[in-house]
């Protein structure tokens, strides 16, 4: 992905309700995913390994403490502070979950080349949401890298860790 013009700073809101910047992880890698807490399967599946393959890349290198894993909602109208922090705790103490308003959520999501749209349907409170599935692997810098394959397993993220950050 090197050159690729996606990603860049933006400022949301983390679980305390308290502004969180992109930049305040300067200095370290980040891995940045977007979907949303009510996602039936294909979030938690790769969030799981999104975490797991941090915990597999750690046991080899002292590194994994300069990952930042960021989960980002792209559904804010129920994924509030609250519900996004207790969300992502369940992929680790280091999982980072993100909300905002819906325009900044839109903003954020078309600087990271992210679709997201309510599918129609459903009864108002239990509807999903169609969105793209990418985990970004960004450099110190807040560079884009690598896509890590997060929808295979905890060892494919693993080993595409293993190739980039150093």
């Amino acid at each position: 992905m090197e050159g690729a013009a996606i990603g860049g700073d933006f400022t949301l809101t983390g679980k305390d309700g308290k502004p969180v910047r992109y930049a305040d992880f300067n200095g370290k890698y980040r891995i940045v995913y977007f979907g949303y807490t009510f996602c039936p399967d294909v979030c938690p599946l790769d969030l799981q390994n999104i975490a797991q393959g941090l915990k597999l890349f750690g046991k080899d290198h002292a590194e994994d403490a300069k990952i930042q894993p960021l989960f980002i909602t792209i559904d804010p109208e129920r994924d509030t502070p609250e519900v996004i922090g207790k969300y992502a705790a369940n992929f680790g103490p280091s999982m980072i979950g993100l909300t905002g308003t819906p325009q900044q959520i839109a903003a954020v999501a078309k600087q990271w080349a992210v679709f997201f749209g309510k599918r129609d349907g459903g009864v108002p409170k239990d509807y999903l949401m169609d969105h793209s599935r990418a985990a970004y692997l960004m450099g110190p810098k807040g560079e884009p890298i690598a896509l890590l394959p997060a929808e295979q397993n905890a060892k494919a993220v693993a080993a595409e860790l293993e190739k980039w950050v150093h």
